[in-house]
């Protein structure tokens, strides 16, 4: 395989594949994205790769050779209701489908790739990590038909982190927090990597050290210092109160927490009325006055450039919508580094020790199947870190993705808006952030003082 892989999406979205790769001068072949605005967004930013469309129309094109067939194939799909019955009977709901069609994707690839004399493509899937609780078993069901089995694999309870030895391809899976990768935010995704039978994706989704990461960290926020060890790139710790409270400009500002919750896809209409109404992760106070983050913060938080979603045609909803629905850019940059290392180095044989040491965990089909999570100690001096942390955590700081000027009145709440948020804190009992809840009150109480005022 060459050191510059070419690269095919699907589910494409904005592109966060395309910019996350490009410092490994990776190759785009080809896109596959329906939605219209994160459409214009490609044809703006990529007008020289080809949007497909519909990732449905891949299988034919590829076979027919109509389109290349790359050497890794990225993308994230609906696990909802997927099952090995419908990959094999060509039958499932809507969501299964695409689901269905990705690993017929990567079939077709990997045909075309045999009679062009190539090894198999590289699969990267991504997606939130809830689908490992799915009831139906989906996340099985998908490591069965990309594994090449005839039966479903079944386990008790599917973990964060794993390794499958399959039929035609070997599979690893990692969640990953973007609050480890230099992101202020909180954004759990599991990412699933597979390839043919002589390749090991354990070796890059898994990493092994000397320390046991989870436990430096653990130990660092106990003793409340960022100037030692692992955390040395950062600034000595101050007092929470300074952290969360600065000033750019001439504005003031405040933060309610040191990183945000996961920015979802809804943001820019349903902003309101879950957690991050209560604990603030989603808000920051403007010269007192509390307002969500606008789209330019929002890609800032994504790890996208400053208005990379601001063409001609776009509206804040689908800004926020498109950027809330992509990737962490420095969590898949952190991927394509890896799988550009290996590509080029190989296999270091040295850490082939650690499925010898784990056992395989039981299955009804009696796959190789290991089951992991968190850090494993694999020798007396060497630990396997499958958490959602990389062995070299990065932190990034909310304060630099806020933007001081020109705030459209639009976005700040409004004394109703937070009367309505206060008195649901109280119908529902829920706890609130009580900074925010001060600030919240003096809003509401603007309502009142206007009342007085008009008698």
């Amino acid at each position: 395989m060459n050191r510059n892989l070419t690269f095919g999406s699907v589910c494409s979205g904005i592109e966060a594949s395309q910019f996350a790769f490009k410092p490994f001068a990776f190759e785009q072949l080809w896109s596959s994205e329906i939605a219209d605005f994160p459409s214009k967004v490609l044809k703006y930013h990529y007008p020289k790769i080809r949007n497909i469309g519909n990732m449905l129309d891949l299988p034919e094109l590829i076979l027919e050779e109509k389109i290349k067939a790359p050497d890794l194939l990225c993308g994230g799909t609906p696990c909802q209701a997927f099952s090995l019955a419908g990959l094999q009977n060509g039958l499932s709901d809507e969501r299964g489908q695409l689901t269905m069609s990705f690993i017929e994707i990567a079939n077709a690839i990997d045909t075309i790739r045999n009679k062009q004399n190539k090894g198999k493509s590289i699969i990267l899937w991504e997606n939130v990590e809830g689908v490992l609780n799915e009831k139906t078993n989906a996340f099985g069901n998908f490591l069965s038909g990309l594994a090449g089995f005839d039966e479903v694999l079944k386990v008790k309870k599917w973990t964060k982190a794993g390794f499958l030895l399959g039929k035609t391809r070997n599979i690893a899976w990692r969640v990953l927090d973007a609050k480890y990768f230099g992101l202020p935010q909180q954004r759990k995704r599991l990412f699933v990597l597979a390839g043919g039978k002589s390749f090991r994706p354990d070796k890059i989704l898994f990493e092994f050290d000397k320390k046991n990461i989870l436990t430096h960290i653990k130990n660092q926020k106990n003793t409340q210092t960022t100037s030692l060890g692992l955390f040395s790139n950062l600034k000595k710790r101050i007092t929470e109160e300074n952290k969360l409270v600065f000033l750019k400009g001439e504005d003031k500002f405040q933060i309610f927490r040191d990183y945000t919750d996961c920015l979802y896809s809804a943001y820019a209409t349903k902003w309101n009325g879950n957690a991050a109404a209560y604990n603030g992760s989603l808000y920051i106070a403007q010269n007192d006055k509390i307002r969500r983050l606008v789209p330019l913060e929002c890609e800032r938080l994504m790890g996208f450039p400053d208005n990379y979603t601001l063409i001609n045609g776009n509206s804040d909803t689908n800004r926020y919508h498109a950027v809330g629905n992509s990737w962490a850019v420095p969590v898949v940059k952190w991927i394509g580094e890896k799988i550009n290392n290996y590509i080029t180095d190989g296999i270091d044989r040295k850490k082939e020790i650690w499925n010898k040491v784990i056992k395989i965990t039981s299955n009804n089909i009696n796959a190789q199947l290991y089951l992991l999570g968190g850090v494993n100690r694999i020798s007396p001096t060497e630990f396997l870190n499958t958490s959602f942390t990389s062995n070299n955590p990065t932190f990034g700081d909310l304060r630099t993705i806020v933007q001081s000027e020109n705030i459209p009145k639009k976005f700040y709440l409004t004394p109703k808006a937070c009367r309505g948020i206060l008195r649901r804190k109280e119908e529902r009992k829920i706890k609130m952030n009580t900074e925010l809840e001060r600030l919240m009150q003096i809003i509401a109480d603007e309502i009142e003082k206007k009342t007085i005022e008009n008698k």
